[in-house]
């Protein structure tokens, strides 16, 4: 039998905000699935945290291209992972997060992020903790607009 989602929390911002934290996640899930839909008119990283941790704990690499060019890059030992995109109108963002609840191993995540005025963008994500993931806290340079929206969904094993 497949492995299904289960909505955990989804909310869509009224107002402009700096980031947006999810809390409380329970651990009854193997992976985790965040949906951001973010608006904004300026192009921006997204940024991940977990579990309040801004030491640096966070490495990722990107691989990034458009229709006339191709760019990849890597940066270790960081306060947050890097590893989203928003641009003018809706940027959608997939983050699979894997093995959150499991306490033996580092945190691996999946991204994809797309925007039809700039670029796509697949990344890969390290969070050097072995703790589960309680908490998520998304972030960027300049606040999420109104209308943006997350999602985090948890994956249940068949």
């Amino acid at each position: 039998m497949p492995a299904t989602y289960e909505p955990i929390a989804t909310t869509t911002l009224s107002s402009s905000a700096a980031s947006y934290t999810f809390s409380s996640i329970p651990l009854t899930y193997t992976d985790l699935i965040l949906v951001a839909s973010t608006k904004n008119t300026v192009f921006e990283i997204l940024n991940l945290q977990f579990n309040g941790d801004t030491g640096s704990n966070y490495s990722w690499t990107t691989l990034a291209g458009n229709t006339s060019s191709a760019s990849s890059g890597r940066n270790s030992s960081n306060t947050a992972m890097n590893i989203g995109l928003r641009r003018n109108g809706m940027a959608p963002n997939v983050f699979h997060i894997m093995n959150y609840s499991n306490t033996t191993t580092y945190k691996t995540v999946l991204a994809t992020a797309n925007s039809a005025s700039d670029q796509i963008r697949l990344n890969v994500g390290l969070w050097q903790s072995t703790s589960a993931i309680s908490s998520i806290k998304i972030t960027a340079g300049n606040d999420f607009t109104a209308g943006t929206m997350f999602t985090l969904y948890g994956i249940k094993a068949a």
